[in-house]
């Protein structure tokens, strides 16, 4: 698959009929940390894309900044026994996007998605726009909708 960035999540809000500004920074934003400071939010509201094979199959799970994947539960959707995160090249081989960069829109199709319940806990969510220095505005339900996503809870327990 070809390198895509903004310009697909542009031309993805443009076929939807969605209005979104895509904010960019100076400095990068490849991870939750760096853009919950250059937005100025905290680091749940940083809608994270993480894409995981599991055995090949692709899978994309979307969870809160602050919250990390737990593998065993991705495992229990049925996909396949192995699940992994998947290095730089199947990134862009299988998403189009660069690490750090995967937008949760704009991703082929066949690639289920998946919208941890972590994002609930905020009205405002930001993920990535294609690139590592950019990000939109969303809400968790608006982000389902854009998505045409499942939401379910993939984040690993607390404490």
């Amino acid at each position: 698959m070809r390198r895509v960035g903004e310009a697909a999540v542009r031309a993805f809000f443009k076929d939807a009929g969605v209005q979104k500004e895509i904010h960019r920074f100076e400095e990068s934003t490849h991870n939750s940390e760096l853009a919950a400071r250059s937005l100025g939010v905290q680091v749940g509201q940083i809608a994270k894309t993480i894409l995981l094979l599991s055995d090949e199959t692709a899978i994309v799970v979307v969870i809160s900044g602050d919250r990390r994947v737990d593998t065993k539960k991705v495992r229990a959707l049925g996909y396949g026994k192995r699940v992994r995160l998947a290095g730089p090249d199947d990134v862009v081989a299988r998403t189009g996007f660069a690490v750090g960069a995967v937008s949760p829109v704009a991703l082929p199709d066949g690639v289920p998605i998946y919208l941890d319940r972590s994002l609930r806990r905020f009205e405002t969510i930001y993920p990535a726009a294609g690139e590592t220095n950019n990000m939109f505005v969303t809400t968790p339900d608006e982000l389902l909708a854009l998505t045409g996503g499942t939401e379910t809870d993939l984040a690993r327990d607390e404490g």
